[in-house]
């Protein structure tokens, strides 16, 4: 399996100023056709933006790129936008989840708790993330939460895709928070979304970071310790992973690869 490393989202951070960021989407090719893992955000937040989505821009410096839109970038790699069929969700924050009405026809895979986090009132300060419209087309979802397994001894669900995908529960950036295993070609690719900080950084203090991701930052750093095997991303990542301000990169031979070993 290849999979393609998108830059579906950038900006800069205001303080510390050097962090120049990306939100790291995924595509990969399956007996499904392509799954794309997250989607940063879509066309339509570009134009209409939502009250998170300026209240981000406040603290941060967004170009506002409309050809970063997962769409356009599947585009450019050559594949029918229509031929991606699902979507898998790490979690449904504006920034994960915005691209979804770009991809009308196809299938939502996200864990039912999530889902029930996006759905309910507000309970929490992580569900101000959540963006109601970014649902409103899509009227199939494919939920999971029975059935846990384990994988690598994380708790995890199989997704029904060849080569291997699977969710893997990390619940605390929000309600149903997930990292994603991929099978590729020369191994596991684990992408652990928002459950560590940008490119598995240690310039912010561990408080801030346990306020940030989640309480599973030590152990997934601790695994990355001692899987070497297994490339890890995370769900933000330095722009620097890309040649370019937009691109893409190979799960097995790209640049994306070496600047996470």
């Amino acid at each position: 399996m290849t999979v393609h490393f998108l830059n579906c989202f950038s900006w800069s951070n205001r303080v510390p100023a050097h962090w120049h960021t990306a939100a790291l989407c995924l595509l990969a090719k399956t007996d499904q056709g392509p799954v794309l893992v997250d989607t940063g955000l879509g066309r339509e937040d570009y134009v209409r933006q939502s009250a998170i989505l300026r209240a981000f821009r406040l603290v941060t410096r967004v170009p506002m790129d409309p050809e970063e839109a997962a769409v356009h970038q599947v585009a450019r790699l050559g594949y029918d936008p229509a031929t991606v069929r699902h979507i898998v969700l790490t979690h449904m924050h504006f920034d994960h989840a915005g691209g979804l009405p770009d991809f009308p026809h196809a299938t939502v895979h996200v864990h039912r708790r999530e889902y029930e986090a996006f759905t309910r009132f507000p309970r929490r300060l992580s569900d101000l993330g959540y963006v109601r419209r970014h649902v409103a087309p899509h009227p199939e979802f494919a939920l999971y939460g029975e059935d846990v397994q384990r994988w690598f001894g994380w708790p995890a669900l199989r997704l029904p895709f060849e080569p291997e995908m699977w969710l893997v529960e990390l619940f605390g950036h929000t309600a149903g928070h997930c990292g994603v295993a991929v099978r590729t070609e020369s191994g596991w690719l684990f992408n652990v979304g928002s459950a560590a900080p940008i490119g598995f950084t240690e310039e912010v203090p561990p408080r801030l970071t346990r306020l940030m991701v989640g309480p599973h930052e030590a152990s997934v750093r601790a695994f990355r310790a001692a899987h070497p095997q297994i490339l890890m991303t995370t769900g933000h990542v330095w722009l620097e992973l890309f040649d370019g301000k937009r691109g893409s990169g190979s799960a097995t031979t790209g640049a994306a690869v070496e600047a996470y070993r």
